[in-house]
């Protein structure tokens, strides 16, 4: 079994799928790995690591697509030159946005190539190693807060000096999920004092044991989870209800730090432009949400807004500004995948199995993931027989 690693294609993409430390363990469960040259340089991994590691260095992603029989990459294909190399048999493991990009994962089925989405594995105990979302969102938590520090007008901790007391800084984090936890531990750790809001009141243990202060607003959230722990869309008339009450938190911030996020959906409008109207000059916003919408309603994707005063910044790709420890953190989360999916040196596709059924998406030249088909307005297929491929 060849698992195969190429450079990522997308602009600003640093990370790289797999880190030299990782080689050994792969090579125990009877897998070599086969690296495009390169791969690794602006993470930090140079060749010479991992041809010391074990693995063989590939001069171009042809050769590498040519041979491996696993391809492991962190974002989906991009268009006709990432999907040009994917062959019939070969297995396609990655952070593939099934519910975003559902026709992307139509592509790769057409070329006979089955897909694993990390996105969907369920949220089990079992699958915990491998949650490559929950990796990601801890870096850009901690990331987003780095971002909000720097560009905002005033230092974060309080501070006594000969000039005077500085008063700390006022952060909100709207949504205490991974990155909103950890953007409340990193602000706090900067000494700011910090606000948190979800639907979910069941969090507020967690807010307040980073030393966070837990915002309850008077709605009823109802389901915000589905059954497999991800959030879902709540109903319009208690969007704009939070909107309303949010937006008196909002204006007394100096910082806004959103990450609240539905898969397959636009993100929940959450933060009006007149609550930014309300904010001081010299505030910052930081949308994580920015990539399906932004929870902000003046935030643009991949861009710097400045809206009377107030910076709204939206970035697309946090994980990427640390490759270093991203790309570590995601290969853990891949070789973890591989090695449960991998027997005596073969792909073994035990349907049976939640985690494996639960991520993928295209299989013998379909797609085969209930939720992406239904995106892709595809009839449900008819349940498979037990037993492992």
């Amino acid at each position: 079994m060849i698992v195969g690693v190429t450079a990522e294609s997308e602009q600003g993409e640093r990370r790289v799928a797999l880190v030299p430390a990782v080689v050994s363990r792969l090579a125990d469960s009877g897998a070599e790995v086969l690296v495009e040259s390169g791969a690794g340089g602006a993470a930090g991994f140079p060749d010479d690591d991992y041809a010391s590691a074990g693995a063989r260095i590939a001069e171009s992603a042809a050769e590498v697509l040519a041979e491996a029989d696993v391809v492991v990459r962190l974002a989906a294909p991009e268009g006709d030159a990432d999907l040009e190399g994917l062959r019939d048999g070969q297995t396609l493991v990655g952070l593939l946005n099934p519910l975003g990009n559902a026709e992307g994962i139509a592509a790769v089925a057409e070329r006979g190539a089955s897909a694993f989405a990390l996105e969907l594995l369920p949220r089990i105990s079992r699958a915990q190693p491998m949650d490559a979302l929950t990796s990601m969102a801890t870096i850009a938590g901690y990331k987003a807060v780095l971002v909000a520090a720097d560009t905002l007008s005033k230092m974060f901790p309080l501070m006594m000096t000969a000039a005077g007391t500085v008063t700390p800084a006022r952060v909100l984090v709207i949504g205490a999920g991974v990155a909103g936890l950890q953007a409340i531990a990193t602000a706090r750790r900067l000494g700011a004092v910090v606000h948190a809001y979800d639907v979910r009141p069941a969090v507020a243990e967690q807010v307040e044991s980073l030393g966070g202060r837990f915002v309850e607003l008077d709605l009823d959230a109802g389901d915000a989870e589905d059954s497999g722990g991800y959030a879902q869309a709540l109903g319009e008339e208690f969007y704009a209800r939070q909107r309303e009450l949010l937006g008196r938190v909002v204006a007394e911030s100096d910082v806004v730090i959103s990450t609240a996020a539905v898969p397959g959906s636009a993100a929940p409008l959450l933060v009006t432009a007149d609550a930014v109207g309300r904010m001081r000059d010299g505030s910052v916003i930081v949308d994580l949400a920015a990539e399906t919408g932004g929870n902000c309603e003046l935030t643009r994707a991949g861009e710097e807004v400045n809206a009377e005063g107030v910076t709204i910044l939206g970035p697309l790709n946090l994980p990427a500004d640390l490759p270093f420890d991203a790309s570590q953190m995601y290969a853990r989360n891949v070789s973890a995948f591989l090695e449960h999916v991998l027997r005596d040196g073969a792909l073994a596709l035990d349907r049976d199995d939640e985690i494996v059924s639960g991520a993928l998406v295209a299989h013998g030249g379909q797609v085969v993931h209930p939720r992406v088909r239904e995106q892709l307005g595809l009839a449900a297929l008819e349940p498979q027989p037990a037993g492992t491929e």
